[in-house]
């Protein structure tokens, strides 16, 4: 049996960090100063993806009739693909009744200079309404899981263990506090991958950064994964998008062309450069059992797993993220040839 915990926080302060999301290992450190040593060696974090508290649409793929407003709790997991609901930082489940954009965006305070992220959104409101202004509140989703048979032993861990963890910069002034909203645990075993098994070809998207080159001590550099075709869809051909040497030139190594991102590692004041290969891309799958990958791809893989990177979704080729895309296509496409508004 496989299981992750799946937690959902509350952001009650504002948050100096990440424009993009909570670091697994931001989490994990802060979580490891609350457990002992046995449950630190055991424990793995996801990256810790934000949302807005706000009523959704689910997407066609989700399991459920309803989705309800997210940020009063998790909602549930039966599928494989459910798992995502919440992970992709677009938040696509948000209705298009309301501002997307602007429900999908952190406003942001300057404190002294610095920038940080607020823990609230506010939205002016019509004249007749009862009050002038709404308000949007700030979560984080992420999910903890272990490494070889910690599993039993560690998970789940307590509501009260989770319950005011603080992440991001300024934390001695009381920035990037959270509370525990809910949490529950998910056998990976139990889900239905039906939807990937019946799928003749498949894709994988970068959930997270997946770490290529490393300085931190003991863990190993890697390359792109052979089991990874870079070359469906087209990896982008511009030179400012592939890694380039000393000299400058291009590298000509397998993968070279896919969206390349420097990320930090900080351990006990000590801060460590990652190469990563940077998260939302989609590449081919070439290997054999896309089931077993999508199981793993949960996990994690590579070289700091653990601390969130590499995570990874196997997707049906024929899958497209953005919901209504051809509609949209063709509307766009209308009003070219119609030389104005369609």
């Amino acid at each position: 049996m496989t299981r992750i915990q799946q937690v959902l926080f509350e952001l009650e302060t504002g948050y100096l960090g990440h424009p993009y999301f909570v670091t697994g290992n931001a989490l994990y450190q802060a979580l490891a100063q609350r457990v002992d040593e046995s449950m630190r060696r055991g424990l793995c974090v996801s990256n810790g993806v934000f949302l807005p508290k706000a009523y959704g649409t689910p997407p066609s793929w989700y399991s459920q009739e309803s989705l309800g407003k997210v940020g009063l709790s998790l909602p549930p997991v039966e599928a494989y693909d459910d798992l995502f609901l919440l992970r992709n930082s677009a938040q696509r489940w948000l209705k298009s009744s309301r501002p997307r954009d602007a429900h999908n965006a952190h406003p942001v305070q300057s404190h002294g200079g610095r920038l940080a992220f607020d823990s609230v959104a506010w939205f002016g409101r019509p004249p007749e309404m009862q009050t002038s202004k709404r308000s949007v509140r700030w979560f984080v989703q992420c999910y903890l899981s272990t490494t070889g048979s910690h599993s039993k032993s560690v998970l789940p861990v307590a509501d009260e263990t989770l319950d005011g963890l603080q992440v991001g910069g300024a934390r001695n002034y009381g920035f990037g506090q959270l509370s525990i909203v809910d949490s529950q645990l998910i056998d990976l075993e139990a889900l239905d991958y039906d939807r990937i098994a019946a799928a003749d070809e498949h894709t994988i998207e970068l959930v997270s950064p997946f770490v290529i080159a490393t300085d931190y001590p003991g863990a190993d550099d890697q390359s792109v994964p052979w089991w990874w075709d870079v070359s469906r869809p087209a990896a982008p051909s511009s030179a400012a998008d592939c890694d380039r040497n000393n000299e400058g030139e291009v590298s000509e190594a397998r993968g070279s062309g896919l969206r390349r991102r420097t990320e930090r590692l900080v351990d006990d004041g000590d801060v460590y450069d990652l190469a990563t290969i940077d998260h939302g891309q989609i590449v081919g799958y070439d290997g054999s059992d896309p089931v077993k990958t999508a199981k793993n791809g949960v996990s994690r893989v590579g070289t700091h797993s653990r601390f969130g990177f590499g995570e990874l979704r196997v997707r049906p080729a024929s899958d497209d993220r953005i919901p209504d895309r051809a509609e949209l296509i063709h509307d766009v496409e209308k009003a070219d040839v119609s030389g104005g508004e369609a």
